[in-house]
């Protein structure tokens, strides 16, 4: 099950905001409120993790793309 993040939306100025994560399926309904104080929330998107298989330290696999093409080359990370 994925987690995902959410924070209390401020109702007045200077509120402090309370970031929380919740183990969630993907088919359920994001949350509406803060399950401890009962405030609106919204769910925050933030970057991922992501894995390209390619021909990195010599290792390929069945339709992989060499490193040099998975970020065009212009990175440090191959040689």
């Amino acid at each position: 099950m994925p987690l995902y993040q959410y924070e209390t939306i401020p109702t007045v100025p200077d509120e402090a905001v309370r970031r929380f994560e919740v183990k969630q399926s993907m088919n359920e309904n994001a949350l509406t409120r803060d399950p401890e104080s009962g405030k609106p929330v919204r769910r925050v998107i933030s970057g991922g993790y992501l894995m390209l298989k390619g021909e990195v330290g010599g290792e390929s696999g069945a339709g992989s793309v060499p490193a040099s093409q998975s970020c065009g080359g212009s990175c440090a990370c191959h040689p």
